[in-house]
């Protein structure tokens, strides 16, 4: 019988059984699992002894409620950030990942819907916390070395874990205490996923491994897995705001293995990450699709860097394309690309290998309850189905959304008797048990009765030498109803008419822009996800 997980006694268990191997390396800071859990107690018990926890039983709530206090969590990257969060867990509260690069507007927006009354967050954002403190009761300042003075009625973050009992909350720790992921907001307002943690435990934040899958059953396989682990140690490069950071993070200390951040936690500086893989000896590198890995890739291309350690790079949340893939096995020829596919609705869903002469993209082996379903929902599709489903999970899946029951049931149908996640993917069942993922049904261009998803156009163009980073969108036409537009950053010179030629190699020509916008920039989420809502934008604005 499967025991019942809650991440916070997850976690203690690995501590026990670990304590002096290390799990966070950061600049000069090098924590190990003892003193992690010694810090993230006493963040517990400060977060407790302000008034924090449960307000209201699980069983008493529905699908899109929340019962327990929740405390945002607005830094960069950094050891604070893993310490929150274990300390949230611990005293039952909930971290809230607030996207940093968010405005006023769209701040207040998620302090509001997140309902949250505590926050932890770095110095230099002091001045917009200023401004959203009247929905807060407790705050909790971070230094991060820019000399900010503290809030008014703030305590500082050492001072309040200095200061802590270093002993667990005795406060009855649940497999029904949530964990809460909100999306990124790229294509819409976001919206906070509720979990509860023993499901997204046994989905992906350590209690399997995403590509073996075998779950743990006990407390006890924790503790053996963490102990018979440890070789491995993983340079992250996505922000523990977004969701692949958090669950690699996790899968990472369920194998009692480390976790290294690059030193600049405010940009991706790829000599700065490729210095810390080569003085840490990291055996996996964490991307996010062509944006983040082609300049690494240009840095290995004219760098000498010493890579013999690494033997996977991880790719999540973005394409990676097969030509920039080709390109780094021609320098790193004896590692894996290990593509990874999932959202904050479903969790890990399935993977795929790539090696040296033999690349792909965009095709996934499924994990256990991943399959497509039905345009109209009501059947699950078997594989070599005709047309097109929705990529959809079942299983370890979500409770809700916060505070919306409308989309809770749209999102999570019960098809043929069975819960599903279906957040809106276009898929096809191949005949072999592989699905094609052909992207987001809500960047989907309809344009003179075709449908063209862009993350297949974006493939198309970005594999031309000359392009740096592009975005494919929609915007209004007359004569096609929605016409497809690309927005590109270029490494080099190059016309619209090479591009399309270029492109056409490879789609339909009723999928090729008619529409191209150059940019200095392609703007995208701190963690390297396609920021549509942007791309539309400048777009229409191109057309005006």
């Amino acid at each position: 019988m499967t025991a019942d997980f809650n991440l916070a006694l997850v976690s203690e268990v690995i501590t026990a059984a670990i304590p002096d191997r290390e799990v966070m390396v950061w600049r000069d800071r090098r924590l190990t699992y003892g003193q992690l859990g010694d810090r993230t107690r006493r963040l517990a018990s400060y977060l407790h002894s302000r008034g924090l926890g449960v307000r209201t039983d699980r069983a008493d709530l529905q699908g899109h409620e929340s019962g327990q206090d929740h405390v945002a969590l607005f830094m960069y990257n950094g050891n604070e950030y893993l310490e929150s969060m274990l300390g949230c867990f611990k005293s039952r509260t909930v971290p809230v990942n607030v996207n940093y690069r968010y405005v006023a507007d769209e701040l207040s927006y998620l302090f509001q819907n997140s309902q949250s009354r505590a926050v932890i967050y770095h110095a230099c954002f002091a001045d917009r916390i200023e401004k959203l403190r009247g929905s807060l009761d407790v705050l909790i300042q971070v230094d991060d070395g820019s000399g900010t003075p503290l809030l008014e009625g703030a305590v500082d973050y050492e001072t309040a874990i200095a200061e802590s009992p270093s002993t667990l909350p005795d406060i009855g720790h649940s497999p029904d205490d949530l964990y809460v992921l909100y999306t990124g907001g790229t294509t819409g307002m976001p919206k906070g996923v509720l979990w509860r943690q023993h499901d997204i435990f046994l989905n992906t934040m350590g209690g399997r491994v995403p590509g073996v899958w075998d779950a743990v059953t006990t407390y006890e396989e924790v503790r053996e897995r963490a102990v018979s682990g440890g070789d491995l140690s993983m340079l992250l490069i996505p922000p523990f705001m977004h969701g692949a950071a958090q669950w690699g993070t996790f899968v990472m200390m369920g194998n009692g293995a480390k976790v290294v951040l690059p030193d600049d936690n405010t940009h991706v500086d790829p000599a700065d990450v490729l210095r810390t893989v080569e003085r840490e000896k990291c055996t996996t590198i964490t991307v996010v699709g062509d944006a983040v890995a082609r300049p690494l890739l240009a840095e290995i291309e004219t760098g000498t860097y010493d890579l013999s350690c690494l033997a996977v790079i991880s790719n999540g949340s973005a394409p990676l394309t097969p030509a920039i893939k080709e390109r780094i096995l021609e320098q790193l020829p004896n590692i894996f690309i290990n593509d990874a596919v999932g959202s904050s609705e479903t969790g890990a869903q399935g993977s795929h290998l790539s090696a040296k002469g033999a690349v792909q993209t965009g095709t996934f082996n499924p994990g256990p309850g991943s399959t497509v379903v039905s345009e109209d929902l009501t059947s699950v599709l078997q594989p070599g189905h005709d047309g097109l489903g929705w990529f959809a999970q079942q299983g370890w899946v979500p409770l809700g959304y916060l505070g919306d029951p409308e989309k809770t049931a749209r999102t999570f149908p019960v098809i043929e008797g069975t819960r599903y996640a279906v957040p809106g993917d276009r898929a096809r069942f191949k005949e072999d048990g592989a699905i094609e993922v052909l992207g987001r049904d809500s960047v989907t261009i309809n344009t003179g009765g075709e449908k063209v998803f862009a993350e297949e156009v974006e493939s198309a163009i970005a594999s031309h030498p000359a392009v740096q980073d592009v975005t494919v969108c929609g915007r209004p036409s007359e004569r096609w109803g929605s016409e497809v537009v690309a927005v590109v950053q270029l490494a080099s010179e190059a016309t619209p008419q090479e591009l399309e030629a270029h492109a056409a190699q490879s789609i339909a020509r009723y999928k090729l822009p008619k529409g191209w916008v150059f940019v200095d920039r392609v703007q995208r989420s701190p963690s390297g996800k396609a920021d549509y809502r942007w791309a539309r934008e400048i777009a229409e604005q191109d057309q005006a």
